[in-house]
């Protein structure tokens, strides 16, 4: 049914008024300045997205705005939290249509597709160096794309190795592995004594990145300076053979080529396997959803490889490039990720700060009297913050380099290829693709 303002054609007389009003509101508009963000004659609106943190953080957030605005009176911030799994596509939504908002928070890896097409606000000459130089130097680069920042760091997590000790010690193992040799030898010596696991990586391509994160560790360049690949080399070669052995001997879940990360912490939670690496708020879900696994269950460091180089996740504000009110939001964000804010984050919500004098705090570096496993956790968390970085570094095309790593790898493990081919085919792959998009 089609609803009609007018029955009639409505008077010329009406519409030659409508044109000269909707004439002088233009005029009016421009010679003003007007901005539809403006909420009053001083008061400016600037729109502020987070992943996922209400309703734990409602009352947090609420009381740091009205901080921020009791000190910029100019400015009103309005924050919308939106569900981790929809923010891509509500992201990506509101930029094509130019209709963004004026501080968001993301991820390095996933900001960096956007910022390739010039999404966001360049911050290098809005933000003063000296400002800039209070962010741990490694975490700030996370943000950069070919040498432009366009990112703030805000919180990070390094991930931990959080091992089921008692099931390691039934197959003789006592010590919990500190490297991924150690870890692919305990797989074999678990699953012979027992039928069981020592741990689960997914290999699914469109999962999580830690078997492609493993890579680097273990003295993997992934691509060439000029982007092409550099990763089809003896010691990846080495890898794929480990891991084409591990999954043919049924040392590693078959699940591993089919199933995402999820299923690896089901795993461990059902007794199922030894170690899972994840960060330490990971221990509070275990001891609700698992108390018995809990019960044996220590944290220790993060895997690594000869490089001795160990992970660290990202999450940062971005500024669209379309934002009407830059100043502000640019003035909003160092706010939120500035030294006293960062560290009141950091206690609140079990994560590490990005910027140095926060890191410093004796919270990160000193146990309590009676210090829980998740205390443990964090100064083990802290402790390897100076050795963490971003391992893989942002670039163009990230997801489709994983997907050709994993896709062969996974065809490598059935069989389907040898190792050599394998790599072979994704490298060849991944530089048509390099070639294409130049």
């Amino acid at each position: 049914m089609t609803f009609r303002i007018f029955r009639h054609h409505p008077p010329k007389r009406l519409l030659i008024g409508l044109v000269l009003l909707g004439w002088l509101a233009i005029t009016l508009f421009s010679c003003t300045g007007f901005n539809p963000r403006q909420t009053s004659g001083r008061t400016t609106e600037i729109e502020f997205w987070t992943m996922q943190l209400q309703p734990k953080f409602t009352d947090y957030f609420n009381q740091l705005i009205h901080e921020f605005e009791t000190a910029n009176p100019s400015i009103q911030v309005r924050w919308v939290d939106v569900p981790w799994s929809g923010m891509e596509s509500k992201i990506l939504t509101s930029v094509v249509a130019k209709t963004p908002p004026d501080v968001v928070n993301l991820n390095p890896n996933f900001a960096s597709q956007l910022a390739g097409r010039g999404a966001w606000l360049s911050l290098d000459d809005r933000i003063p160096a000296d400002v800039r130089a209070q962010y741990l130097p490694k975490i700030w680069q996370a943000s950069q794309l070919d040498g432009q920042s366009f990112g703030i760091p805000w919180y990070l997590t390094t991930r931990i190795a959080i091992v089921n000790q008692a099931l390691l010690k039934t197959a003789g193992v006592e010590t919990p592995p500190a490297n991924f040799k150690d870890l692919f030898q305990a797989a074999e010596t678990l699953h012979t004594a027992t039928g069981k696991y020592a741990f689960f990586s997914t290999l699914v391509a469109s999962d999580a990145a830690e078997v492609l994160e493993s890579l680097v560790q273990q003295g993997v360049t992934l691509v060439n300076d000029d982007g092409t690949a550099a990763f089809n080399t003896p010691t990846t070669k080495a890898i794929f053979a480990n891991w084409v052995k591990l999954y043919q001997n049924g040392w590693v879940p078959k699940e591993v080529l089919t199933e995402g990360q999820r299923y690896g912490i089901d795993l461990f939670q059902r007794g199922e396997s030894a170690v899972v690496q994840a960060s330490p708020g990971f221990l509070q879900a275990i001891a609700k959803n698992a108390p018995s696994i809990a019960k044996n269950t220590i944290p220790a460091s993060q895997l690594t490889g000869k490089t001795g180089k160990k992970n660290v996740a990202v999450m940062n504000l971005v500024i669209p490039r379309d934002t009407d009110q830059p100043d502000a939001a640019v003035k909003f964000a160092l706010f939120i990720t500035n030294n006293t804010n960062q560290l009141s984050f950091a206690k609140a919500a079990n994560v590490l700060p990005s910027t140095q004098a926060a890191l410093k705090d004796p919270y990160f570096s000193q146990l309590p009297a009676n210090p829980t496993v998740l205390d443990q956790a964090r100064i083990i968390s802290a402790e390897q913050l100076p050795n963490s970085e971003v391992l893989i570094p942002v670039m163009r095309n990230l997801k489709q380099l994983q997907k050709l790593i994993y896709e062969n790898l996974q065809a490598a493990a059935l069989q389907q290829k040898s190792v050599d081919q394998a790599l072979n085919d994704a490298e060849l792959a991944w530089n048509h693709l390099v070639i294409a998009t130049d």
